[in-house]
């Protein structure tokens, strides 16, 4: 097997005559060549203690001799990584309805030095973990010459990062450095060496604007045995880390956990162990979408991978994705007297569909811009004919769950310019059962399109104090179906057409789009239905 490249993007170190001030690795672009990997060889297992498994695959290195991944950071829509021998890596997932089933691309560059060279023999490019850092730039830390970088953009010259996590590893043997490298939403640094933990030397290192603190982090007793250590670690949005440990015993093998560190303490999530597919686990990012938390784990073949190597010591580039299986939270008791729900003005709208009547409820007051958005295009007709044409299904209980897409698609005969964003942290709405939400790209190029929740999908609210910037400002709520849900079941319950769509929409595209016939302001007595509870569970009142 091979892996096939496409549109090298070798750039220049002049144009014209004029010198740039640091030339920027040559990146290429390959298709890798994957196969699934099942959690269990042989078995049907989906869940390992508080993991649920959401794919993985086994990546061919190629001609390209992919492998070495040490550290792994998710930013934006793509899973970034560093190796052994001084290169970065772009990883772009396939995914659909939270499943990894396949990358659709890599890209591959060069770490660079101070003077904007390539690094080169071990001694230099032994790159351990990567973070996206407070400031947006990339902190890359190294062992064998133990030291951090600073990566204003991966492919450009480095400069020095001193940092207290320095003093941790002043000591540490040549491959037992800063393994573990993690930002926190205040912009606190998680560092971890490689070694086990020892009362008179504690492995790692808290950092922030009041200065350090030094702490002792024990693997789990399944793989302290072994002599388990931290190899990666990556934070969320609510300040928790994941911390990954690793184990090798020679006759045994590899062992792996998943420690969640708090505040409060620490929490192991689960130990993975034989029967399960493992390998050596050096790489941990998080991602949060959809009010769900998931960890990604790459393991390093050490360049000695399987594809090219018969020995029984040979090793393979895993990546594997799973779920945080969260418990619900308990309810809290009920108010000794209970407030009267609140009032606000709205205004009551038929999308009349092949498959029944959607009545909607706009919240003109508590999200002006939006609601009187979509109202402009029901009053000019402009929704008359579209269709609804997408059901992201999620298999989570209650069932049906997920969302379901409609509108003009982008049409131009029929699209109004794009409207300011209203986040939910300004509305007080929220992504619940029933709840209208505008479909955008950046905040502020909502137009035509909308989409309906089936079930609570609150991950896509305003969250001001996440990471990443589309989570921040999240999706504009602006109404709620009030009557007619089973309608909008029975439309994102149709067949669904596997080849339509493209990247994360493929799998998710109606076979047959069901058409909004036409849209209108609902007459008097069809109103009346918005005076009370209504079946997507939300009161809503015109005055």
């Amino acid at each position: 097997m091979t892996w096939i490249a496409r549109t090298p993007l070798a750039v220049l170190g002049t144009l014209a005559g004029l010198a740039l001030a640091a030339p920027l690795a040559a990146e290429e672009e390959i298709y890798p060549i994957t196969e699934p990997i099942a959690l269990e060889a042989g078995a049907d297992t989906a869940k390992v203690d508080r993991l649920i498994y959401r794919g993985g695959l086994v990546l061919d290195p190629g001609e390209a001799k992919i492998g070495g991944i040490s550290g792994l950071e998710w930013n934006a829509s793509d899973l970034y990584a560093i190796t052994d021998d001084g290169r970065w890596l772009i990883i772009t997932p396939d995914e659909s309805n939270a499943q990894l089933l396949d990358l659709t691309g890599i890209t591959i560059g060069t770490l660079r030095d101070e003077k904007g060279k390539k690094l080169k023999k071990k001694l230099a490019a032994d790159a351990e973990a990567i973070t996206k850092g407070a400031g947006g730039d990339w902190l890359v830390s190294f062992e064998q010459d133990h030291r951090v970088w600073r990566y204003e953009t991966l492919g450009f010259e480095a400069a020095p990062f001193p940092t207290d996590a320095d003093d941790l590893v002043a000591d540490a043997e040549p491959n037992g450095g800063l393994e573990t490298f993690a930002t926190l939403p205040s912009g606190a640094l998680l560092a971890c060496g490689e070694w086990a933990q020892e009362t008179a030397r504690p492995n790692c290192v808290r950092i922030n604007d009041a200065g350090a603190e030094r702490f002792a982090l024990p693997a789990p007793p399944a793989l302290a045995e072994h002599g388990g250590a931290p190899t990666d670690a990556a934070c969320a949005s609510d300040g928790a880390c994941y911390v990954l440990f690793r184990s090798y015993k020679p006759g045994y093998g590899n062992r792996a956990a998943i420690v969640k560190l708090t505040d409060e303490g620490s929490e192991t999530l689960a130990v993975l162990d034989t029967p399960l597919s493992l390998d050596n686990f050096e790489g941990l990012a998080v991602r949060e979408q959809y009010g769900k938390t998931f960890l990604y784990l790459a393991s390093d073949d050490n360049f000695r991978n399987c594809a090219y190597l018969s020995a029984a010591s040979c090793q393979r580039t895993l990546l594997m994705k799973f779920e945080i299986d969260t418990p619900e939270a308990a309810l809290p008791p009920p108010p000794d007297a209970p407030e009267p729900p609140a009032n606000y003005d709205t205004v009551n709208v038929v999308l009349e569909t092949g498959m029944g009547d959607i009545t909607i409820a706009l919240e003109t007051e508590r999200a002006p811009i939006t609601a009187a958005n979509f109202l402009r295009y029901v009053e000019e007709g402009r929704f008359d004919g579209t269709k609804f044409y997408r059901a992201m299904r999620l298999e989570r209980e209650p069932k049906p769950n997920g969302l379901l897409q409609g509108g003009t698609q982008f049409d131009p005969k029929r699209i109004l310019p794009p409207i300011a964003h209203e986040p939910t942290s300004q509305t007080g709405l929220s992504h619940t059962n029933g709840a209208l939400s505008m479909a955008m790209g950046d905040p502020g190029t909502a137009n035509g399109d909308f989409s309906i929740m089936l079930q609570d999908q609150t991950g896509l609210d305003a969250r001001p104090d996440a990471q990443e910037a589309v989570w921040r400002n999240g999706y504009a709520v602006f109404g709620y179906v009030i009557d007619g849900m089973d309608v909008v079941a029975a439309i994102h319950g149709s067949p669904i057409d596997p080849d339509k769509g493209e990247g994360f929409l493929k799998g998710q595209m109606l076979a047959e789009p069901v058409t909004i016939v036409k849209a209108r302001r609902a007459a008097e007595d069809e109103s009346e239905v918005g005076a009370g509870e209504d079946d997507a569970g939300k009161v809503t009142a015109s005055k």
